[in-house]
């Protein structure tokens, strides 16, 4: 394994000093702090103000033998004001040097925040690059709902995952889901070992010492919380849809089995869902399967869904597809908006058995109200606990209400407005605000310029509602 040296990082430290005195105590200052925090409603401390992310190249080392992580972050962005200083969301690893424009950087940490004071200002407009190199043993973190995210390790590995605030614990970054930047992921391994992240694998380069570095490029934007690396022994194949585009599959091998009905279906999920949705949004799909146990739940990280084990259900495979045009291509402006992914993904999963000779969409929409389990057995759940649209804390952004109720909300458009306008408004969506973020409020004024009908009842009754709507 090797280690990058610290060196380039390495510009007098006098200077840097001397420049940060002057900007802090001269009479041209011309930047200001960033804000450390956007102010999300759930999460107000994740991403950071001042600026915008066009690009991530992370180069990682992960040994899973003792569990260590060498990383180089190069994250270059465009300062939206004048900054003196700028914050980045780091936790747990410990940072050996960072770099603005080339020259040292001063930097301090607190709790999850690690704020960067360049040598000089930057204007607002510039283009700057940020190098930062850390280590140590990521840690994995416990959602408010008790889930875990983060790094977390395997029999004979590591997955990172992030959603919602998880992947600082593996790279620095503005970690909020409205910034979404491109991003390259170098993965240096073990021999025997593959390394799995988002987009197309770009090269498979063996290092002198027995290691292979895993190269992924991903240029289509990326929300921070989609990104993932992917460490251990996996089977891997390869393939294309019918209309072409890339399939990248790794099965944990005791998964191997019981998995290959349900990932055999993905090419044809991808064609559905291009006629459903418009075009399938990136130029890669397919799909991660952990070893069993590793995680509590799927997940829909960017190109690459990964599964707790054997996905168990073409359905859940098609959610977490269907989250490639609804989270990832149009993603969420906050963490309130979470339903415009799991409500559209949830409904995805309607159609696809409505699609197919399965239950209709209508049908499940009615077994809801009823609580008919013989229909769909969730149907019981506490789907009307709360307004999709308003869950009344972080615990509950991926509550019951945010997928089901979610669903029935969309269900419900589809019956005011007819089926054309309906699947014309979805693709519209999807084309609209493709590779873009979008808040509720943005969902609800282009569902009612672009079907012309009121849908105001909807609105108040379903997505905002606070009683059970019947």
């Amino acid at each position: 394994m090797e280690l990058r040296a610290l060196s380039r990082l390495a510009a007098p430290a006098v200077a840097a000093l001397l420049a940060f005195t002057t900007a802090c105590t001269g009479d041209t200052v011309q930047g200001r702090p960033g804000a450390s925090g956007l102010r999300d409603p759930y999460f107000p401390k994740a991403g950071n103000g001042g600026y915008q992310v066009d690009h991530y190249a992370l180069d990682l080392d992960y040994d899973p033998a003792d569990g260590r992580l060498h990383g180089t972050a190069v994250i270059t962005a465009r300062a939206e004001q004048g900054l003196s200083s700028f914050n980045l969301d780091l936790s747990g690893l410990k940072v050996e040097g960072v770099s603005v424009q080339g020259a040292a950087a001063r930097y301090n940490r607190t709790g999850n925040e690690l704020t960067v004071r360049p040598a000089e200002d930057l204007e607002a407009g510039e283009v700057f690059r940020t190098e930062i190199d850390y280590s140590g043993r990521p840690k994995a973190l416990t959602d408010a709902d008790g889930a875990k995210e983060g790094w977390i390790t395997t029999a004979d590995g590591a997955v990172g995952v992030g959603e919602p605030v998880g992947s600082m614990t593996w790279f620095p970054g503005n970690h909020h889901p409205s910034d979404k930047a491109a991003y390259d992921i170098t993965i240096t391994v073990p021999k025997g070992y593959e390394a799995v992240s988002n987009g197309e694998l770009r090269a498979r380069t063996p290092r002198a010492d027995g290691s292979t570095a895993f190269a992924w490029h991903s240029p289509e934007p990326m929300a921070s919380y989609l990104a993932t690396a992917v460490v251990g022994r996996y089977a891997v194949a390869t393939g294309r849809t019918p209309s072409g585009v890339a399939l990248y599959t790794a099965v944990a091998p005791a998964q191997a089995a019981a998995s290959a009905g349900d990932l055999a279906r993905l090419p044809d999920m991808v064609e559905w869902g291009a006629g459903r949705f418009g075009p399938y949004p990136f130029t890669t799909a397919g799909a991660v399967v952990l070893p069993a146990g590793t995680l509590q739940y799927a997940l829909e990280t960017q190109t690459k869904p990964v599964f707790p084990g054997a996905p168990g259900s073409a359905e859940l495979v098609l959610h977490e597809l269907a989250h490639q045009w609804f989270g990832n291509s149009v993603s969420p402006k906050s963490w309130k908006d979470m339903w415009l992914n799991e409500g559209f993904a949830t409904y995805a999963e309607w159609l696809w058995a409505e699609d197919h000779g399965g239950t209709t969409a209508q049908q499940r929409f009615d077994a809801f109200l009823a609580g008919d389990t013989d229909v769909d057995e969730a149907a019981d759940s506490d789907w009307d606990a709360f307004p999709p649209a308003d869950p009344p804390g972080s615990e509950h952004i991926s509550g019951n209400p945010v997928y089901y109720r979610g669903a029935m909300v969309l269900h419900r458009i589809r019956q005011e407005v007819g089926d054309e306008k309906f699947f014309a408004l979805v693709r519209g969506w999807a084309a609209k605000y493709r590779h873009g973020n979008a808040s509720t409020a943005d969902f609800t004024a282009y569902a009612q310029e672009q079907t012309g009908h009121d849908l105001k009842k909807v609105w108040d009754v379903w997505l905002y509602g606070k009683a059970r709507p019947r």
